[in-house]
């Protein structure tokens, strides 16, 4: 017997539980079907157990009582893994029944337009979606290396749910995933080497990342900017440590390796059936959508498997968006305004280009700047960072801006919200904001383009 349902999602992650939720707030029928975790990578494997680490990590580094077995603790408690070897998600699940989705566990094929089967433990099941919801995230990607393989490594499902610290890691990658990781293991005693082909958190202000590469060398951290691993020679160092050979000719020797160097929806997509569904897909890392987020008529993608900035937050608006979409709403997803964050110890956040990339798109684009340290903030709070903003001359308007300092995932939100309403300059150096704050520092930077923008 086939069920019929308004949308059916494939993927519990974080967009499509949003998805999921949107569409029956809305009065839809839905099904949700996810063959591993309900509630995806963020809750039990991501950012739930990560900022739980870097909180404790933060408070044992200024002298607060948080050793590893409380920290270890306290993060299992976050993903519902106390005294289990795996976390257990029946929260989520009596979340969506409660509401009226449908959740169903297994391994979903396409079948045709608009058709799928789902392999559970119980069966098969047949269901037909008026509208289908692809959201199946992503995994790490391993890169080709000579003695990788043999050495065994660790991805960000093992780094985030370590219950025993090792001796040593290196971790090959420095995007926020690696720099948070390598501040937690420094921080809790472990000797940790990050290695990046470019700078940390190389899609970051550079400004941004000489902090972070300062504040975490002076946390242990080994850090080799413009560094690339070349081959694994595994168990060949001191106590069978893996030695890693560089590009440059330096080597790294760790006990574990951890990998972070980019994610790849590919597995998840290729074994879907999406052809039948009438779904062009290369076999390529992303599945390519509109601006409507449609793969096909009735077929959208969401979250990580399009290859948009891999976080919760866009996600989320991913999954609400492509069912609006679904229901006749007249709305396109818009990412001009995406925040970006980086958790650590200060932290980092972004919004919009850089100067030189909103120049490459014709943006008579130029930058200001201030240095955190020497405002009122960075006084009283003994703070190092910058805020700097990227301005549209023609415009007159914000189309990015930087932040590295404390609260720094707060305060870009002014910057985030003035970008999406394409706010004045004008209006915006009129805008109060509190002292002695970092919002204040950016609407110092406000005024002063208001007034070269005149």
């Amino acid at each position: 017997m086939t069920e019929r349902f308004d949308f059916v999602v494939i993927g519990a992650g974080a967009s499509g539980e949003a998805a999921a939720n949107y569409a029956r707030a809305r009065g839809a029928s839905v099904a949700l079907v996810e063959r591993d975790l309900f509630g995806g990578t963020c809750a039990f494997w991501g950012c739930m157990p990560s900022k739980t680490l870097l909180h404790a990590a933060e408070v044992r580094k200024h002298g607060g009582d948080y050793p590893w077995e409380k920290a270890s603790a306290r993060r299992d408690y976050m993903i519902v893994r106390e005294g289990r070897d795996y976390p257990d998600d029946s929260g989520h699940i009596k979340g969506y029944q409660s509401v009226g989705i449908v959740p169903i566990r297994g391994t979903a094929k396409l079948t045709g337009p608009r058709q799928l089967r789902v392999q559970t433990k119980e069966g098969v099941r047949e269901l037909e979606a008026g509208d289908l919801v692809i959201a199946v995230g992503s995994l790490g990607k391993v890169p080709k290396l000579d003695g990788l393989a043999e050495a065994g490594y660790w991805t960000n499902k093992e780094g985030t749910s370590l219950r025993e610290l090792p001796k040593s890691i290196a971790i090959l990658g420095a995007g926020p995933s690696g720099t948070e990781l390598a501040q937690v293991y420094a921080r809790f005693g472990v000797r940790t080497t990050l290695v990046s082909p470019r700078q940390v958190n190389p899609t970051d202000h550079p400004k941004s990342s000489a902090l972070l590469t300062k504040v975490l060398r002076a946390d242990g951290v080994d850090v080799r900017e413009n560094a690339r691993a070349q081959r694994v020679r595994p168990r060949a160092g001191k106590d069978g440590a893996h030695v890693i050979e560089l590009a440059d000719g330096s080597r790294v020797e760790a006990a574990v390796i951890q990998l972070n160097v980019g994610r790849t929806a590919a597995p998840a997509l290729g074994a879907l059936g999406l052809e039948t569904a009438g779904v062009r897909y290369d076999g390529g890392d992303v599945l390519v959508v509109d601006d409507r987020l449609r793969a096909a008529e009735h077929v959208y993608g969401i979250g990580d498997c399009i290859g948009h900035e891999l976080s919760t937050h866009l996600g989320h608006y991913e999954g609400e968006t492509a069912v609006k979409v679904a229901l006749g709403d007249d709305v396109r997803a818009d990412f001009s305004a995406v925040p970006r964050a980086v958790y650590t110890d200060p932290e980092t956040a972004a919004v919009g280009p850089l100067a030189d990339q909103a120049k490459e798109r014709g943006i008579d684009a130029y930058e200001e700047s201030s240095d955190l340290a020497t405002s009122a903030k960075g006084y009283v709070s003994e703070s190092e960072g910058h805020v700097s903003i990227v301005v549209d001359r023609k415009s007159k308007t914000v189309v990015g801006a930087f932040i590295a300092g404390p609260s720094a995932s707060e305060a870009i939100h002014d910057a985030v919200l003035a970008i999406k309403l394409r706010v004045p300059l004008e209006t915006l150096a009129q805008t109060i904001h509190a002292f002695p704050t970092v919002s204040r520092v950016l609407g110092g930077l406000y005024a002063k383009a208001a007034l070269a923008c005149r």
